[in-house]
């Protein structure tokens, strides 16, 4: 596809785009809705690319899918975003696959060990994914669509067109729709799909690695390896107390225990996190004990789970060395 059509597609998707979703440099954006069903022609959909696996599929290619109506879904297992539109993505699969629709997800892998295909093709199970799955372990495929964000979806008509483009969460009628509208199908009654709670999320993703390390607490340095908390921690800031090693990716534990403590604005708490020996988490929540969580595969765990959208500090105890952490989501 050419350069100035793949960036129309960038500049008039994103004006159009709603909801959560995070983009190469890992920040997590909400955007405003605009709805619309009318199509799009941007162009001829670039060929899948570089792709190391497939899964669920032999080998595809869009000319072995013309004449169909094509969903391509840019995700990688361990995104929040991605988590939250799997369901929507799968279930239209299962609704339309028998009517001349297929989908296509992409796996663009965020953290290298999202690169290990034993690892993608454990998440398809959990996730209850039957669609064909391309691994583009090396952004080949994501280039050649000049895609930006995690989740993505890049809708294609019978030609080969892609003619509707959505990045984030949210307006599922509106793309579902879309693929009735290619199918010749009767619209469905649109309701609003976007979680108005999303709103009330007031943190951004927080990395742990010293590629995108933000959030860290000022007087903590990623330089260091023994720690201590501070006497306070200003909103959407993590501090460490203990042994603790900075990589480009995560960091990782390297004394027998550990604390993390975190201030935040949201209703929950997710971390990427992996252990090769299983983890326990001791966690409290504004003084108040929670559920413990044991961390064993690298993925995404939920470390808080409540409707209460203010201000909250989290504190993580980890008794376990080699404990690695990647990032805090929130949701």
């Amino acid at each position: 596809m050419k350069k100035n059509i793949l960036f129309s597609i960038l500049v008039i998707a994103g004006i159009a785009a709603a909801g959560w979703y995070v983009d190469k440099s890992g920040m997590h954006t909400n955007t405003s809705s605009v709805t619309t069903s009318d199509f799009q022609n941007y162009g001829s959909a670039p060929d899948f690319t570089g792709i190391t696996h497939w899964l669920n599929s032999p080998p595809l290619t869009i000319a072995d899918l013309k004449g169909k109506v094509v969903l391509i879904d840019f995700w990688t297992y361990s995104c929040i975003n991605c988590i939250r539109t799997l369901p929507y993505v799968t279930r239209w699969y299962d609704t339309y696959k028998d009517l001349g629709f297929v989908v296509v997800g992409v796996h663009t892998p965020e953290f290298s060990f999202e690169k290990d295909t034993n690892n993608v093709a454990e998440a398809i199970k959990n996730f209850g994914i039957h669609y064909p799955v391309a691994q583009d372990n090396n952004y080949a495929t994501w280039n050649a669509y000049n895609n930006q964000y995690w989740p993505a979806e890049y809708l294609i008509d019978q030609n080969g067109n892609i003619v509707h483009v959505h990045f984030g969460e949210g307006e599922y009628d509106v793309t579902e729709n879309a693929v009735r509208q290619l199918l010749g199908l009767t619209a469905l009654s649109t309701t609003t799909s976007a979680d108005s709670q999303l709103s009330d999320i007031q943190s951004p993703e927080m990395y742990f690695g010293t590629n995108r390390l933000q959030n860290l607490a000022p007087g903590q340095n990623s330089s260091s390896k023994n720690f201590s908390f501070p006497q306070n921690l200003n909103l959407n800031n993590f501090a460490l107390e203990g042994n603790w090693q900075f990589n480009p990716e995560n960091i990782t534990l390297l004394g027998n225990s550990g604390k993390i403590e975190l201030k935040f604005h949201a209703g929950k708490v997710h971390m990427v996190a992996s252990s090769q020996v299983p983890a326990t988490l001791e966690i409290s929540v504004d003084g108040k004990v929670q559920p413990s969580v044991t961390i064993q595969n690298s993925q995404l765990y939920t470390l808080f789970d409540s409707n209460d959208y203010s201000d909250h500090t989290i504190e993580i105890i980890i008794n376990q060395k080699g404990f690695e952490a990647y990032t805090f989501t929130f949701g």
